[in-house]
């Protein structure tokens, strides 16, 4: 049996110009899984929003990938890290080096990467 492998966007939008969309965007046009999470309402690809203030309880994600800032971020890192993800990518912008430190001692692989570039190299 194939491992799910659910990625989490966190900061996902409705708004084309930002790098959550896209990332939304390529992981469809791959067929990867993933599930949409920030405090914008709205679908993204057939996916329904979920809101992050309410810190809904989800099953099997393998990764989360951030498009919040360090500065929006802190009220919700407990949250993001008892879903137990095995990896948390920081995107350009969202680096973090507390939240990074947290992840790690729970042994959570960090990468500070671009799921953009990720994703169009076949990295991800």
């Amino acid at each position: 049996m194939s491992e799910k492998k659910i990625t989490l966007i966190v900061g996902a939008t409705t708004n084309p110009s930002r790098y959550a969309y896209s990332a939304a965007q390529l992981f469809y046009e791959k067929g990867i899984e993933f599930i949409p999470i920030g405090i914008k309402s709205g679908q993204v690809f057939g996916k329904e929003i979920l809101d992050l203030r309410k810190k809904p309880s989800l099953n099997e994600i393998h990764t989360i990938t951030l498009y919040i800032g360090p500065q929006n971020q802190g009220e919700w890192i407990d949250y993001l890290i008892s879903l137990k993800p095995q990896r948390i990518i920081f995107n350009p912008g969202t680096e973090n080096r507390d939240f990074a430190q947290k992840a790690k001692n729970e042994g959570i692989e960090v990468l500070f990467a671009c799921n953009l570039v990720m994703l169009s190299t076949g990295q991800f």
